[in-house]
């Protein structure tokens, strides 16, 4: 483990100390559980993406929904009767 030097402003270090006196923790330790969930938020959109259907509980294909987008776009334009 790397010890670092961070300069912050007084009220977030007022901040720091009370939620540290709250959770029964030190300083560095709220700190370290930051950066931790900070990092854990930085992830490839490709990974945050892959799954998000079924996360989510949809059950639709994708290709079907593209299919079914579409059909509904190519109607879109049939009887107005305009020149596009």
């Amino acid at each position: 483990m790397t010890r670092i030097l961070a300069d912050l402003p007084d009220d977030d270090i007022k901040w720091l100390d009370r939620l540290a006196d709250e959770q029964g923790k030190s300083r560095a330790a709220i700190l370290r559980e930051a950066v931790s969930s900070y990092r854990a938020q930085d992830k490839d959109w490709l990974e945050k993406g892959f799954g998000l259907w079924a996360r989510n509980g949809v059950q639709e294909d994708g290709i079907a929904f593209q299919h079914r987008l579409r059909s509904e776009w190519d109607g879109a334009d049939a009887g107005d009767g305009g020149d596009a």
